[in-house]
């Protein structure tokens, strides 16, 4: 319980969650849209992943990330919780917009440029 508390103490860390509700993302996206660095974002997504809260799957040169139920059954509800919260968040939600933005638009971004699109997971 502590390693998933600590993994939603960041706000980066939520931002990434919020954008991988449902969909599995490509690692480009989440600079564009949140607009840090690359090696920044890996390393809140490799901490996500020790938590046991995020996947990787690697196509070709892109990695992409999508989120992972808690295996212990009394973290689900924390998490359920807090991704709860988030979609009250003015900033979460203005993330998702600049996604969806860049999903319909991905030509928009040129750190984008032949990056493929979130697809979405059950």
């Amino acid at each position: 319980m502590s390693q998933l508390l600590a993994a939603l103490a960041d706000p980066t860390r939520l931002r990434l969650l919020n954008l991988m509700r449902g969909r599995e993302v490509c690692v480009c996206y989440f600079v564009e849209i949140l607009g840090q660095g690359q090696p920044k974002i890996s390393r809140h997504l490799a901490y996500l992943r020790r938590a046991g809260l995020v996947r990787a799957r690697r196509e070709g040169k892109w990695m992409h990330y999508s989120m992972e139920r808690p295996d212990d059954a009394a973290a689900r509800p924390v998490l359920d919780a807090v991704l709860g919260s988030l979609a009250e968040d003015r900033k979460m939600q203005a993330d998702l917009k600049r996604l969806e933005r860049a999903c319909c638009k991905p030509e928009m971004f040129v750190t984008l440029e032949g990056a493929p699109l979130p697809a979405r997971v059950e």
